[in-house]
């Protein structure tokens, strides 16, 4: 596969690097300030599926370029899921596919099945504490709100509590607590480095190769797994 990765920051060179790894070619581009009249109607033709791990502003206009060309859209980047309906409509009125996630790495997916477990508990109360480096752009993380969502999909009139810390350069730490009247259980997840979301970003984007649609990664992570592992 020929995958062209938008964002040339620390996650989008490793991104890079673990599809090479994996056999596939691979073309950089940093999206973040060429403009999306880099992304023509040619340069999206010729890759199979597209990567982006730019910013909130840039991935939306590079989404807005590829999905109304076709292309298959690979989003790790999160802030801007506000016009996530706008991002769906667009996918599927052109015919391209749409696949984001706050959190590519596989761990991170993981804890998210645990975190659906969790919530099953009544009597608890819940709270979420995330820590980041100190340049995250965006707090709460997209990680900590998918956490929350997960949660109030089981709660929905609960009010859940997220503490956002910004500590040097930290990869990322979450942790999931339920208080009840006579315990507490915690469940966390936490990133030594940054492979991890490289890894499940490619294994997402072989996935989505040929395919149609618009998904979370948390709707198809069972199947990515089986196609790929």
């Amino acid at each position: 596969m020929l995958m062209l990765v938008l964002g040339k920051g620390k996650t989008g060179s490793l991104v890079a690097q673990v599809a090479r790894e994996r056999g596939h070619s691979v073309r950089v581009m940093d999206r973040e300030n060429a403009g999306a009249a880099a992304l023509t109607a040619p340069t999206v033709a010729m890759v199979d599926v597209i990567l982006d791990f730019t910013t909130p502003e840039a991935a939306l206009e590079n989404m807005r370029a590829c999905l109304a060309l076709g292309a298959r859209v690979v989003v790790g980047t999160t802030g801007w899921y506000d016009r996530l309906p706008d991002m769906k409509a667009l996918a599927l009125r052109r015919g391209g596919a749409l696949l984001y996630s706050s959190n590519f790495s596989i761990g991170a997916q993981k804890f998210f099945q645990l975190t659906a477990k969790l919530a099953d508990l009544d009597g608890y109360t819940y709270t979420i504490s995330e820590t980041h480096h100190t340049t995250k752009l965006d707090a709460p993380s997209g990680t900590a709100l998918s956490l929350r969502d997960i949660l109030l999909a089981r709660h929905p009139d609960a009010h859940i509590e997220i503490e956002s810390l910004r500590v040097g350069d930290a990869n990322g730490l979450h942790v999931v607590t339920a208080k009840g009247p006579s315990d507490q259980i915690e469940i966390r997840h936490e990133a030594f480095d940054r492979r991890g979301f490289a890894e499940g970003a490619v294994l997402a984007a072989e996935w989505l190769a040929g395919k149609s649609g618009a998904w979370a990664f948390r709707e198809v992570f069972d199947k990515v797994l089986g196609d790929k592992l």
